[in-house]
């Protein structure tokens, strides 16, 4: 795979997080490996530090779901892709800002922005930072 190539699979990876988190949960299966760490800096987020499999992680965006009425993720600005093959699979980092969005009781439509961080290896993502504007925070893009 040549730098345009892993760039495409970089940002597609990215794409289907997204879905992922937009309700797609199928998608853990496809795009997870079958051990993983997540790391959020996010208050709140205890509960991601114990997820390990894919389907620990379809049933915590679940509940996400199901927490937050019309939450809804959507990538940002340009992804920074540092893949390059090892063994013929991608590998490396693919890190991207987002928007996120969700009705909150009584307060109306709430906005944060944040960034995450995907660690891949073999195609598959191993790890992933996410960092947060948080309960108060703002978006970066108005």
């Amino acid at each position: 795979m040549g730098d345009d190539e892993m760039r495409t699979f970089g940002t597609g990876l990215f794409d289907r997080w997204t879905a992922l988190w937009n309700g797609e949960l199928g998608l853990a299966d496809e795009i997870m490996a079958p051990d993983f760490v997540l790391r959020y800096a996010q208050a709140g987020t205890d509960a991601f530090d114990e997820i390990r499999t894919p389907q620990q992680l379809a049933r915590i965006v679940a509940g996400w779901h199901e927490s937050h009425a019309g939450l809804r993720f959507a990538a940002e600005g340009t992804a920074v892709v540092d893949l390059t093959p090892a063994d013929g699979a991608p590998t490396g980092l693919v890190a991207r800002p987002y928007h996120a969005s969700f009705a909150a009781d009584g307060a109306g439509k709430v906005a944060r922005s944040g960034v995450d961080i995907l660690r891949v290896s073999d195609g598959l993502i191993v790890e992933v930072w996410s960092v947060s504007s948080g309960a108060a925070g703002r978006t970066f893009y108005r």
